[in-house]
Protein backbone atom coordinates (compact mmCIF):
# COMPACT_ATOMS: atom_id res chain seq x y z
CA UNK A 1 0.00 0.00 0.00
CA UNK A 2 1.17 3.52 -0.79
CA UNK A 3 2.10 5.04 2.56
CA UNK A 4 0.70 8.43 1.50
CA UNK A 5 -2.78 6.92 1.49
CA UNK A 6 -2.55 6.54 5.26
CA UNK A 7 -2.39 10.32 5.60
CA UNK A 8 -5.51 11.08 3.58
CA UNK A 9 -8.73 12.03 5.38
CA UNK A 10 -11.19 9.12 5.42
CA UNK A 11 -13.65 11.13 3.33
CA UNK A 12 -11.08 12.30 0.76
CA UNK A 13 -12.47 13.25 -2.65
CA UNK A 14 -11.12 11.20 -5.59
CA UNK A 15 -9.64 13.88 -7.82
CA UNK A 16 -9.43 11.55 -10.82
CA UNK A 17 -13.21 11.13 -10.77
CA UNK A 18 -13.97 14.85 -11.03
CA UNK A 19 -14.79 16.57 -14.31
CA UNK A 20 -15.89 20.07 -13.34
CA UNK A 21 -15.36 22.24 -10.27
CA UNK A 22 -16.98 25.54 -9.30
CA UNK A 23 -15.07 27.91 -7.01
CA UNK A 24 -17.27 30.55 -5.35
CA UNK A 25 -15.55 33.68 -4.04
CA UNK A 26 -17.94 36.58 -3.54
CA UNK A 27 -15.75 39.20 -1.92
CA UNK A 28 -13.60 42.18 -2.91
CA UNK A 29 -10.68 42.53 -5.33
CA UNK A 30 -7.84 41.33 -3.13
CA UNK A 31 -9.86 38.48 -1.67
CA UNK A 32 -10.64 37.14 -5.13
CA UNK A 33 -7.02 37.40 -6.28
CA UNK A 34 -5.89 35.52 -3.17
CA UNK A 35 -8.10 32.63 -4.30
CA UNK A 36 -6.19 32.24 -7.60
CA UNK A 37 -3.80 29.60 -6.14
CA UNK A 38 -6.79 27.29 -5.63
CA UNK A 39 -7.31 27.31 -9.39
CA UNK A 40 -3.59 26.81 -10.06
CA UNK A 41 -3.22 23.98 -7.54
CA UNK A 42 -6.20 22.07 -8.87
CA UNK A 43 -5.17 22.49 -12.49
CA UNK A 44 -1.58 21.42 -11.87
CA UNK A 45 -2.71 18.16 -10.26
CA UNK A 46 -5.57 17.45 -12.66
CA UNK A 47 -4.85 19.08 -16.06
CA UNK A 48 -8.04 17.69 -17.61
CA UNK A 49 -10.23 19.16 -14.88
CA UNK A 50 -12.53 22.01 -15.94
CA UNK A 51 -12.45 24.72 -13.29
CA UNK A 52 -15.00 27.55 -13.20
CA UNK A 53 -15.35 30.46 -10.80
CA UNK A 54 -18.24 32.61 -9.59
CA UNK A 55 -17.32 36.15 -8.49
CA UNK A 56 -18.74 39.65 -8.43
CA UNK A 57 -18.57 41.39 -11.81
CA UNK A 58 -16.38 44.21 -10.52
CA UNK A 59 -13.76 41.70 -9.32
CA UNK A 60 -13.75 39.43 -12.38
CA UNK A 61 -10.53 40.92 -13.81
CA UNK A 62 -8.65 39.40 -10.88
CA UNK A 63 -9.27 35.94 -12.37
CA UNK A 64 -10.05 36.69 -16.01
CA UNK A 65 -7.32 35.21 -18.18
CA UNK A 66 -6.12 32.73 -15.57
CA UNK A 67 -4.69 29.85 -17.63
CA UNK A 68 -6.31 27.25 -15.38
CA UNK A 69 -9.82 28.68 -15.58
CA UNK A 70 -12.45 27.35 -18.00
CA UNK A 71 -15.40 29.67 -17.40
CA UNK A 72 -15.93 32.77 -15.28
CA UNK A 73 -19.45 33.46 -14.02
CA UNK A 74 -20.27 36.87 -12.57
CA UNK A 75 -22.89 38.50 -10.37
CA UNK A 76 -23.65 42.20 -10.43
CA UNK A 77 -23.56 43.60 -6.90
CA UNK A 78 -26.33 46.00 -7.93
CA UNK A 79 -28.87 43.38 -8.96
CA UNK A 80 -31.24 44.64 -6.28
CA UNK A 81 -31.55 47.90 -8.21
CA UNK A 82 -33.11 46.11 -11.20
CA UNK A 83 -36.36 45.46 -9.34
CA UNK A 84 -37.94 42.16 -8.43
CA UNK A 85 -38.51 40.87 -11.97
CA UNK A 86 -35.21 42.13 -13.30
CA UNK A 87 -33.32 40.45 -10.51
CA UNK A 88 -35.34 37.25 -10.88
CA UNK A 89 -34.50 37.03 -14.59
CA UNK A 90 -30.81 37.41 -13.82
CA UNK A 91 -30.95 34.83 -11.04
CA UNK A 92 -32.70 32.31 -13.30
CA UNK A 93 -30.19 32.95 -16.10
CA UNK A 94 -27.25 32.47 -13.72
CA UNK A 95 -28.68 29.29 -12.18
CA UNK A 96 -29.47 27.85 -15.61
CA UNK A 97 -25.93 28.50 -16.81
CA UNK A 98 -24.43 26.90 -13.72
CA UNK A 99 -26.71 23.86 -13.92
CA UNK A 100 -25.65 23.21 -17.49
CA UNK A 101 -22.06 22.77 -16.30
CA UNK A 102 -22.98 19.81 -14.03
CA UNK A 103 -20.41 20.37 -11.31
CA UNK A 104 -18.98 17.44 -9.41
CA UNK A 105 -17.40 19.65 -6.74
CA UNK A 106 -18.15 23.09 -5.31
CA UNK A 107 -15.51 24.96 -3.32
CA UNK A 108 -17.26 27.75 -1.42
CA UNK A 109 -14.51 29.94 0.03
CA UNK A 110 -16.65 32.22 2.21
CA UNK A 111 -19.78 31.94 4.33
CA UNK A 112 -21.88 33.84 1.78
CA UNK A 113 -25.45 32.56 1.78
CA UNK A 114 -25.42 32.19 -2.01
CA UNK A 115 -22.95 29.34 -1.68
CA UNK A 116 -25.41 27.56 0.58
CA UNK A 117 -28.32 27.54 -1.81
CA UNK A 118 -26.13 26.89 -4.85
CA UNK A 119 -24.73 23.80 -3.15
CA UNK A 120 -28.30 22.62 -2.67
CA UNK A 121 -29.66 23.55 -6.12
CA UNK A 122 -26.71 22.39 -8.24
CA UNK A 123 -26.50 18.96 -6.58
CA UNK A 124 -22.72 18.40 -6.79
CA UNK A 125 -21.32 15.12 -5.51
CA UNK A 126 -19.13 17.08 -3.11
CA UNK A 127 -19.37 20.57 -1.64
CA UNK A 128 -16.77 22.19 0.61
CA UNK A 129 -17.06 25.33 2.76
CA UNK A 130 -15.37 26.96 5.76
CA UNK A 131 -16.54 25.82 9.18
CA UNK A 132 -17.67 29.26 10.32
CA UNK A 133 -21.40 28.83 10.92
CA UNK A 134 -23.10 26.47 13.33
CA UNK A 135 -26.58 26.53 11.84
CA UNK A 136 -28.09 23.23 10.71
CA UNK A 137 -28.98 24.50 7.22
CA UNK A 138 -25.45 25.75 6.60
CA UNK A 139 -23.72 22.61 7.83
CA UNK A 140 -26.05 20.23 6.01
CA UNK A 141 -25.50 22.06 2.71
CA UNK A 142 -21.94 20.78 2.39
CA UNK A 143 -20.29 17.38 2.42
CA UNK A 144 -17.05 18.77 3.89
CA UNK A 145 -16.29 21.67 6.22
CA UNK A 146 -12.74 22.90 6.79
CA UNK A 147 -11.58 24.71 9.94
CA UNK A 148 -10.52 28.34 9.61
CA UNK A 149 -7.44 29.44 11.54
CA UNK A 150 -8.21 33.13 12.10
CA UNK A 151 -6.86 35.77 14.40
CA UNK A 152 -3.98 36.84 12.14
CA UNK A 153 -2.23 33.47 12.49
CA UNK A 154 -2.41 32.09 8.94
CA UNK A 155 -2.25 33.76 5.54
CA UNK A 156 -5.50 33.95 3.60
CA UNK A 157 -3.94 32.07 0.67
CA UNK A 158 -3.26 29.10 2.94
CA UNK A 159 -6.74 29.32 4.44
CA UNK A 160 -8.19 29.08 0.92
CA UNK A 161 -5.96 26.12 0.14
CA UNK A 162 -7.21 24.41 3.30
CA UNK A 163 -10.41 23.78 1.33
CA UNK A 164 -8.35 21.44 -0.86
CA UNK A 165 -6.38 19.90 1.99
CA UNK A 166 -9.63 19.01 3.74
CA UNK A 167 -10.62 16.71 0.88
CA UNK A 168 -7.19 15.14 0.45
CA UNK A 169 -5.79 17.38 -2.30
CA UNK A 170 -2.47 18.78 -1.10
CA UNK A 171 -1.20 21.82 -3.00
CA UNK A 172 2.35 21.82 -4.27
CA UNK A 173 4.51 24.83 -3.40
CA UNK A 174 4.81 25.76 -7.06
CA UNK A 175 1.04 26.17 -7.28
CA UNK A 176 0.68 28.62 -4.41
CA UNK A 177 1.71 31.78 -6.24
CA UNK A 178 -0.88 34.40 -7.11
CA UNK A 179 -1.83 34.52 -10.78
CA UNK A 180 -2.93 37.74 -12.48
CA UNK A 181 -2.80 38.19 -16.26
CA UNK A 182 -2.89 41.86 -17.41
CA UNK A 183 -3.15 41.00 -21.12
CA UNK A 184 -1.39 42.44 -24.16
CA UNK A 185 -3.77 45.38 -24.61
CA UNK A 186 -3.31 46.60 -21.04
CA UNK A 187 0.46 46.24 -21.25
CA UNK A 188 0.62 48.19 -24.51
CA UNK A 189 -1.58 50.98 -23.14
CA UNK A 190 0.54 51.32 -20.00
CA UNK A 191 3.81 51.31 -21.93
CA UNK A 192 2.50 54.13 -24.09
CA UNK A 193 1.29 56.11 -21.06
CA UNK A 194 4.64 55.71 -19.29
CA UNK A 195 6.53 56.77 -22.40
CA UNK A 196 4.50 59.96 -22.40
CA UNK A 197 5.99 60.72 -18.98
CA UNK A 198 9.49 59.72 -20.04
CA UNK A 199 9.35 56.57 -17.90
CA UNK A 200 10.43 53.03 -18.67
CA UNK A 201 10.05 49.70 -16.91
CA UNK A 202 11.88 49.57 -13.59
CA UNK A 203 12.60 53.30 -13.51
CA UNK A 204 10.06 54.43 -10.93
CA UNK A 205 8.55 53.83 -7.49
CA UNK A 206 4.77 53.38 -7.65
CA UNK A 207 2.73 54.71 -4.71
CA UNK A 208 -0.92 53.81 -4.12
CA UNK A 209 -2.05 55.86 -1.10
CA UNK A 210 -5.65 54.70 -0.99
CA UNK A 211 -7.71 51.74 0.14
CA UNK A 212 -11.31 50.66 0.02
CA UNK A 213 -11.39 51.71 3.68
CA UNK A 214 -9.65 54.97 4.60
CA UNK A 215 -8.99 53.85 8.17
CA UNK A 216 -6.35 51.59 6.59
CA UNK A 217 -4.52 54.55 5.04
CA UNK A 218 -1.39 56.41 6.10
CA UNK A 219 -2.17 60.17 6.43
CA UNK A 220 -1.84 62.08 3.13
CA UNK A 221 0.70 64.56 4.52
CA UNK A 222 3.04 61.65 5.34
CA UNK A 223 2.56 60.11 1.90
CA UNK A 224 3.31 63.48 0.34
CA UNK A 225 6.45 63.84 2.44
CA UNK A 226 7.56 60.36 1.35
CA UNK A 227 7.05 61.30 -2.31
CA UNK A 228 9.03 64.51 -1.84
CA UNK A 229 11.89 62.74 -0.07
CA UNK A 230 12.15 60.04 -2.73
CA UNK A 231 12.14 62.60 -5.53
CA UNK A 232 14.77 64.69 -3.71
CA UNK A 233 17.01 61.61 -3.61
CA UNK A 234 16.81 61.24 -7.39
CA UNK A 235 14.01 58.69 -7.73
CA UNK A 236 11.04 58.95 -10.07
CA UNK A 237 7.67 58.57 -8.34
CA UNK A 238 4.32 57.66 -9.89
CA UNK A 239 0.96 57.98 -8.11
CA UNK A 240 -2.05 55.79 -8.86
CA UNK A 241 -5.54 55.28 -7.44
CA UNK A 242 -8.87 53.73 -8.32
CA UNK A 243 -11.91 55.50 -9.84
CA UNK A 244 -13.65 56.08 -6.50
CA UNK A 245 -14.09 59.87 -6.04
CA UNK A 246 -12.77 59.70 -2.49
CA UNK A 247 -9.62 57.93 -3.65
CA UNK A 248 -9.18 60.54 -6.38
CA UNK A 249 -9.58 63.27 -3.78
CA UNK A 250 -6.95 61.60 -1.60
CA UNK A 251 -4.53 61.35 -4.53
CA UNK A 252 -5.05 65.02 -5.39
CA UNK A 253 -4.35 65.97 -1.77
CA UNK A 254 -1.12 63.96 -1.76
CA UNK A 255 0.01 65.60 -5.02
CA UNK A 256 -0.88 69.07 -3.73
CA UNK A 257 0.99 68.61 -0.47
CA UNK A 258 4.02 67.10 -2.21
CA UNK A 259 4.40 70.25 -4.28
CA UNK A 260 6.63 68.45 -6.78
CA UNK A 261 5.50 67.45 -10.27
CA UNK A 262 5.18 63.68 -10.74
CA UNK A 263 3.35 61.29 -13.03
CA UNK A 264 -0.12 60.44 -11.81
CA UNK A 265 -2.91 58.09 -12.85
CA UNK A 266 -5.93 59.33 -10.84
CA UNK A 267 -8.45 56.56 -11.48
CA UNK A 268 -7.91 56.59 -15.24
CA UNK A 269 -6.63 53.01 -15.60
CA UNK A 270 -8.58 49.77 -15.76
CA UNK A 271 -7.77 47.01 -13.29
CA UNK A 272 -5.76 45.16 -15.92
CA UNK A 273 -3.84 48.35 -16.71
CA UNK A 274 -3.13 48.90 -13.01
CA UNK A 275 -1.68 45.38 -12.91
CA UNK A 276 0.52 46.16 -15.92
CA UNK A 277 1.66 49.41 -14.30
CA UNK A 278 2.53 47.63 -11.06
CA UNK A 279 4.50 45.02 -13.01
CA UNK A 280 6.64 47.77 -14.51
CA UNK A 281 7.41 49.51 -11.21
CA UNK A 282 10.74 49.10 -9.49
CA UNK A 283 8.92 49.00 -6.18
CA UNK A 284 5.33 49.34 -4.96
CA UNK A 285 4.31 51.31 -1.86
CA UNK A 286 0.75 50.95 -0.62
CA UNK A 287 -1.78 50.14 2.04
CA UNK A 288 -3.56 46.86 2.80
CA UNK A 289 -5.59 46.94 -0.41
CA UNK A 290 -6.31 45.15 -3.67
CA UNK A 291 -3.37 46.77 -5.53
CA UNK A 292 -0.99 45.58 -2.80
CA UNK A 293 -2.07 41.99 -3.53
CA UNK A 294 -1.75 42.73 -7.24
CA UNK A 295 1.87 43.70 -6.59
CA UNK A 296 2.44 40.26 -5.07
CA UNK A 297 0.92 38.64 -8.14
CA UNK A 298 3.14 40.69 -10.46
CA UNK A 299 6.28 39.94 -8.42
CA UNK A 300 6.93 43.60 -7.59
CA UNK A 301 8.81 44.28 -4.32
CA UNK A 302 6.36 45.85 -1.89
CA UNK A 303 6.36 48.19 1.09
CA UNK A 304 2.99 47.80 2.82
CA UNK A 305 1.39 49.77 5.66
CA UNK A 306 -0.68 47.81 8.17
CA UNK A 307 -2.80 49.19 10.98
CA UNK A 308 -6.13 47.63 12.04
CA UNK A 309 -5.69 44.64 9.72
CA UNK A 310 -3.23 41.81 10.25
CA UNK A 311 -0.14 41.40 8.10
CA UNK A 312 0.16 37.65 8.78
CA UNK A 313 -3.30 37.08 7.36
CA UNK A 314 -3.27 39.72 4.60
CA UNK A 315 0.36 40.68 3.96
CA UNK A 316 2.34 40.55 0.69
CA UNK A 317 2.57 36.97 -0.56
CA UNK A 318 5.74 35.34 -1.88
CA UNK A 319 7.39 38.62 -2.89
CA UNK A 320 10.26 40.65 -1.30
CA UNK A 321 8.61 43.11 1.05
CA UNK A 322 8.70 45.30 4.11
CA UNK A 323 5.82 45.72 6.57
CA UNK A 324 5.30 49.08 8.25
CA UNK A 325 3.25 48.85 11.44
CA UNK A 326 3.23 50.13 14.99
CA UNK A 327 3.77 48.39 18.30
CA UNK A 328 0.28 49.16 19.61
CA UNK A 329 -0.80 46.21 21.74
CA UNK A 330 -4.36 46.43 20.41
CA UNK A 331 -3.49 45.79 16.79
CA UNK A 332 -4.62 44.18 14.66
CA UNK A 333 -8.09 44.98 15.95
CA UNK A 334 -10.04 44.76 12.70
CA UNK A 335 -11.98 47.91 13.65
CA UNK A 336 -12.87 50.87 11.47
CA UNK A 337 -10.48 53.20 13.25
CA UNK A 338 -9.94 53.73 16.96
CA UNK A 339 -13.29 53.66 18.69
CA UNK A 340 -14.96 53.37 15.29
CA UNK A 341 -13.83 56.94 14.58
CA UNK A 342 -12.39 56.19 11.10
CA UNK A 343 -8.85 57.20 12.15
CA UNK A 344 -6.27 54.61 13.17
CA UNK A 345 -3.66 55.86 15.62
CA UNK A 346 -1.51 52.79 14.92
CA UNK A 347 -1.06 54.01 11.34
CA UNK A 348 -0.58 57.61 12.35
CA UNK A 349 2.23 56.50 14.66
CA UNK A 350 4.37 55.41 11.69
CA UNK A 351 6.86 58.19 10.96
CA UNK A 352 8.44 59.25 7.69
CA UNK A 353 11.98 58.01 8.54
CA UNK A 354 10.60 54.48 9.04
CA UNK A 355 8.95 54.52 5.63
CA UNK A 356 12.02 55.92 3.92
CA UNK A 357 14.24 53.31 5.55
CA UNK A 358 11.90 50.53 4.43
CA UNK A 359 11.92 51.75 0.83
CA UNK A 360 15.68 52.22 0.71
CA UNK A 361 16.49 48.86 2.29
CA UNK A 362 14.12 46.99 -0.03
CA UNK A 363 15.55 48.75 -3.08
CA UNK A 364 19.03 47.78 -1.97
CA UNK A 365 18.01 44.19 -1.21
CA UNK A 366 16.37 43.66 -4.58
CA UNK A 367 19.17 45.28 -6.56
Amino acid sequence: MNSSVLFLPPDAVPLDQLRRVLIIKLRNLGDVLLASPVVSSLKSQAPRLEIDALVYADTADMLRGHPGLSELHVIDRNWKQFGVWGRLRREVRLLSGLKQRRYDLILHLTDHVRGVWLSRLLHPRYAVAPEVRSGKIYRSSFTHLYPVVGGNRRHTVEIHLDALRRIGIYPEKSGRRLTLVPGDAACAAVDQALAGHGLTEGSFVLIHPGSRWFFKCWPPDRVAALCGSLIASGKRVVLVCGPDPLEQQLLAEVARRAGTPMASFPGTLSLKEVAALIARARLFVGMDSGPMHMASAMGTPTVAFFGPSGEIEWGPWQVPHRILSSSHSCRPCGRDGCGGGKRSECLEAIELPEALAAVESLLEETG
